[in-house]
């Protein structure tokens, strides 16, 4: 049997967006429930170094940084279920989440399920997940210590991870399939520098066709997109960094979603973060194609607490009339 739960704010997600939402409802006395989701902490949570964030000017740990969200919502009373919602139910103005455990219904939502990285779309690449490919190099760059590993990729992500795997393995391959990068400018700026030093050996212009192995990734196949000449590479892992699409699969046929990503109201008037339907809001990774920070993604559940306020407000007036 189900446990029932009721609270006028309910957050989904526990990335930037969600603690923070979860922060500014807390201090606006609305008491609101934050489901965490599988993933807690968010995708910073595994990011060993973040060097942009406003004030922490010595930099910090990815994992510090979400403790410190978590530390800082459940100080003003935010209440936290680690749970996973398998199904929702948008009503007229109810709303209804169902996870394993629990039911709860809400008068207010906040959307903050934050993103997953994206496949290749390959095959092989199915048959070796968790089997020498992984979208995670702080999680497992330590088991591949010493070996030849691939990182696919040319935005922030991949870059990062190439500096930081720099540091563990004996040989990195870089893999873009452009000859133009999508990381910042200091990023790159540290990764050329460290090609002159270190075994760092780049293809631009490559993308993977194939991955082998038996049990665990042996080598792979890369095609140049010019002359499609095909190179094969001896590797231990392949880390696959090419982005990420957002979490809003439960909301499918649901809200109102362009190319995975919820649409929201925007404009100049506030009500910036809402959805096609009242009392639903949307923050972070599940609404950003474009910016996609962890400080946008902050901003975003902040302006999201704020318009859910402002719409409980007219329940509150009701009642007082």
């Amino acid at each position: 049997m189900k446990k029932k739960v009721k609270s006028n704010l309910i957050i989904l997600g526990s990335g930037p967006a969600g603690y923070t939402a979860s922060i500014y409802a807390s201090r606006a006395n609305l008491f609101p429930i934050l489901i965490t989701g599988e993933e807690i902490g968010g995708q910073l949570y595994n990011t060993e170094k973040i060097e942009n964030w406003p004030s922490e000017y010595n930099s910090l740990s990815g994992k510090k940084l979400m403790k410190n969200f978590y530390k800082h919502s459940i100080k003003f009373g935010t209440k936290i279920y680690e749970e996973k919602i398998i199904k929702v139910i948008f009503k007229n103005f109810n709303i209804k989440l169902l996870s394993e455990n629990f039911i709860f219904n809400t008068k207010a939502l906040i959307i903050a399920t934050g993103s997953v990285p994206k496949k290749l779309g390959i095959k092989s690449e199915k048959q070796f997940e968790g089997k020498g490919i992984s979208s995670c190099a702080i999680c497992d760059g330590y088991f591949y210590k010493n070996k030849k590993i691939a990182i696919v990729g040319g935005g922030n992500t991949a870059i990062s991870e190439v500096l930081y795997l720099s540091k563990i393995v004996k040989k990195i391959y870089l893999i873009h399939r452009s000859d133009k990068w999508k990381a910042e400018k200091i990023l790159l700026k540290r990764l050329f520098k460290k090609t002159k030093s270190y075994n760092i050996k780049i293809y631009k212009n490559y993308i993977i066709k194939k991955i082998y192995g038996n049990n665990i990734v042996s080598h792979i196949k890369i095609q140049s997109t010019k002359t499609k000449k095909n190179k094969k590479i001896f590797i231990s892992c392949l880390f696959i960094a090419i982005g990420h699409i957002p979490k809003t699969e439960l909301f499918e046929n649901k809200l109102d979603i362009d190319n995975g990503y919820i649409k929201i109201n925007s404009g100049r008037h506030g009500n910036f973060t809402s959805t096609n339907i009242p009392g639903i809001f949307a923050a972070g990774d599940v609404v950003d194609h474009v910016y996609k920070q962890a400080i946008t993604a902050s901003a975003f559940g902040c302006m999201a607490a704020i318009d859910a306020e402002r719409y409980l407000e007219q329940f509150k007036n009701k009642k007082n009339r």
